[in-house]
């Protein structure tokens, strides 16, 4: 028995292990079973670029923040392998919480767990020593929601390891429209971000240029808008 759970440890440690020549991140983006609705996003998401970025890896702890179907949530959740573990967080009213439900039923997410909450109680009671902790793309909602972000971002810096990360991707606004535009333009001010993050006792370490759009006027909501938008992608480092 114990010669046949080696095996197959080995064999899951196959699967998200990349050739000399391709990273992890490119490995895990070009597998074949992902979701056919996953690999259209992935030309504005960029996957390998983001595994990369966030220095995923077999066997680390994640947690992806308002999770939504789960598409960042799956990418971690593979990185991670069978001797990792991944959460996934959704608010109670967000619709595509069902989504993600379903996807907990694949193979692939079997190290994968659901948690709902409220935005600013994104860690599950008990949960500590994360190595990493994702926001994408969805940071800007919560200036115009009821969520206490001192009391979020606290959240996260405690739940995370020392040394632990903290990775937000979102929409970039203009400078100097600090959080005003979070409902119109579904934007946030990078500047405004990370004020509110190192307050939190976070240090910036890092930026990914890899979804920048420079001409992008910034002045229309995503949605609005037939090209991409430019993003920010920030690594924060506990100390």
């Amino acid at each position: 028995m114990k010669c046949l759970f080696a095996a197959l440890l080995c064999l899951g440690l196959a699967a998200v292990s990349p050739s000399r020549a391709e990273t992890l991140g490119e490995h895990i983006a070009a597998q074949p079973d992902r979701i056919e609705k996953d690999r259209k996003e992935d030309a504005q998401r960029q996957p390998a670029k983001f595994l990369d970025f966030v220095e995923a890896r077999p066997g680390m702890k994640a947690l992806d923040i308002m999770a939504g179907g789960g598409y960042t949530a799956e990418l971690l959740a593979r990185a991670a392998g069978p001797t990792g573990q991944v959460w996934g967080h959704n608010a109670p009213d967000r619709p595509d919480r069902v989504v993600f439900a379903n996807r907990l039923e694949t193979k692939v997410m079997a190290n994968a767990h659901h948690f709902v909450s409220p935005i600013d109680e994104p860690i599950p009671p008990g949960l500590h020593d994360l190595d990493l902790v994702t926001f994408v793309l969805n940071y800007h909602d919560t200036v115009y929601l009821p969520v206490d972000r001192t009391k979020m971002n606290k959240a996260v810096f405690d739940g995370l390891k020392h040394g632990g990360l903290y990775v937000i991707v979102d929409h970039s606004a203009r400078p100097g429209d600090g959080i005003t535009v979070g409902q119109t333009l579904h934007r946030i001010e990078e500047a405004s971000l990370v004020r509110e993050v190192e307050a939190a006792g976070f240090r910036k370490v890092a930026e990914g240029g890899y979804l920048r759009h420079p001409e992008d006027p910034r002045d229309q909501a995503f949605f609005d808008r037939a090209e991409p938008t430019d993003r920010f992608v920030l690594k924060f480092r506990k100390p």
